[in-house]
């Protein structure tokens, strides 16, 4: 089983809002997040930049000096960051399983047993080509 991260691993809605930004705009000063945020009122700009300092503790943005003012660079990718909050969802809400999860969105009609039909197909097409490559190993 893959090592649990801790909750203060997860990013926060004000911290996902500043990672997609530097994933949709590249490396970003503060100035240039903040504006990019269109927060109504607007964050102030030493929240930002606190924000920016907590997502650089947690190693998912990296900080280089330029000039004057320092630009962040994201370093984790939005997949990887989507796997791990799903993963944790998972864990916390459905005890791990993959079958509650779906059983739960099939009763809240959130996914049609067409769609369940269609995902089953892509599944066993991906677990497929998994084992081919396992194979040429």
């Amino acid at each position: 089983m893959a090592e649990r991260k801790g909750p203060s691993d997860l990013l926060t809605q004000l911290e996902l809002q500043i990672m997609q930004v530097l994933w949709a705009n590249g490396p970003s000063n503060v100035q240039t997040v903040q504006e990019a945020l269109n927060s109504d009122p607007p964050l102030a700009y030493t929240t930002v930049q606190t924000m920016l300092n907590v997502l650089e503790r947690k190693k998912k943005v990296r900080r280089r000096l330029r000039g004057r003012a320092y630009e962040y660079k994201a370093v984790v990718t939005h997949e990887a960051a989507s796997r791990h909050a799903v993963r944790d969802m998972l864990d916390r809400m459905f005890g791990g399983s993959v079958d509650a999860l779906l059983m739960n969105l099939l009763k809240d009609r959130q996914l049609s047993p067409e769609k369940l039909a269609e995902l089953t197909e892509r599944l066993t097409r991906e677990e497929a080509r998994q084992q081919k490559e396992k194979n040429h190993e």
